[in-house]
């Protein structure tokens, strides 16, 4: 095909940036220096993005932030806490604190630092930092996952739902253990972004153990609830909500197998499309809209493809996660409204969220 002007400034702007003179000359000149300095940062950035993972990860999984966060300490007592000799505290505080997770302070002590802070502040975020260790393990050679197509590896066997099989009460504790620590992020953009109490009873689809519940319940106490899930999540909510005296109709079953339970003016789906390929997701989405009564509502949260400003989180991060675990894809709001479209939805839009990097929502009707 012949090229379009935006394909010839494309390739002059990669000639000029990929050439060594014209890299020295960016980074002598005044006004272009600042520039190419950033660049330099974000290529080396690119390449040692892994070191700096493994850097959080020793920080969390060490109680390291922890002890900062009671207040600034010296190099004994952090060796102390992270069971290491003082010059290994010493090189992983410095490196700590080079990544702003930890900040250097007078008379040779540390203390937190604004990224440790904010770090410790979303436990969803330091929880899957600790769970990264099992999609590492997948991504030691990512051609060889890609290769195979996905799956077949440590990742997978974390969420056995992904190849089908049914989840025994002890997988199922550990991965709704993990969901539930993450999901609060997700529920909170879904529900400033849609006001839900509007309506008269919601189910949640995929529920896990309640947390997006949970927050339902805080903003809209008169709605009822409903929770469908595989029977060994469904029988951990169920008495998880006993326990705490909140009214819940927990349902366990498989989307896949089962029809959905009527009743619900309004149905969520958090988290739960991107996690299956076209197909099961367009057979959830058909279930759904069987369960929805006229005027029925759907809610979609998840973080999706092709969004501005968040294109790492959906193509990058979920693009390679969902192929380690086996199952599903980050789909842009166009994908995912056509799909509705399919199932029977009479309509479906983008709603705008706060942080679509946490999660976008697509609201569709009956």
């Amino acid at each position: 095909m012949p090229q379009t002007l935006h394909d010839r400034f494309r390739d002059w702007r990669n000639r000029l940036i990929g050439n060594s003179g014209f890299q020295r000359w960016a980074a002598r000149f005044p006004l272009t220096r600042p520039i190419a300095r950033r660049r330099a940062q974000a290529l080396f950035d690119l390449s040692a993005g892994f070191i700096y993972s493994q850097i959080a990860y020793a920080c969390v999984t060490s109680g390291l932030l922890e002890r900062l966060a009671a207040g600034p300490c010296d190099l004994i007592q952090l060796s102390r806490t992270v069971q290491l000799d003082q010059a290994a505290t010493l090189r992983l505080v410095r490196a700590a604190a080079a990544l702003k997770l930890a900040e250097a302070c007078p008379n040779d002590r540390f203390a937190l630092g604004v990224e440790g802070a904010a770090l410790l502040g979303a436990p969803g975020v330091t929880a899957m930092i600790t769970h990264h260790a099992l999609l590492y393990a997948d991504l030691e050679d990512p051609m060889a996952l890609l290769r195979r197509g996905g799956g077949g590896g440590a990742l997978a066997g974390y969420w056995p739902y992904a190849g089908g099989e049914a989840p025994d009460p002890v997988a199922a504790a550990a991965y709704s253990g993990l969901m539930s620590t993450s999901q609060a992020m997700v529920a909170a953009q879904v529900l400033d972004a849609y006001p839900v109490g509007r309506h008269r009873r919601l189910m949640d689809v995929g529920g896990g153990q309640g947390t997006f519940l949970r927050a339902v319940a805080a903003r809209a106490p008169r709605l009822e609830l409903a929770l469908f899930d595989l029977p060994a999540v469904a029988d951990r909510a169920r008495a998880a909500f006993a326990a705490e005296a909140i009214s819940l109709d927990a349902v366990g079953g498989s989307f896949f197998a089962d029809p959905l339970p009527t009743g619900a003016d309004v149905i969520s789906l958090i988290r739960i499309l991107h996690d299956h390929d076209d197909g099961p997701a367009l057979a959830i989405l058909k279930a759904v809209r069987a369960a929805l009564p006229p005027g029925g509502t759907l809610l979609i949260g998840e973080p999706m493809a092709q969004v501005r400003g968040a294109e790492r989180v959906g193509d990058a991060y979920f693009g390679l996660y969902l192929l380690a675990m086996g199952s599903g894809r980050p789909r842009p709001a166009a994908e995912i409204i056509a799909l509705c479209r399919e199932a029977g939805f009479a309509r479906a839009g983008l709603r705008a969220t706060a942080m679509p990097m946490i999660s976008s929502l697509v609201v569709a009707r009956v």
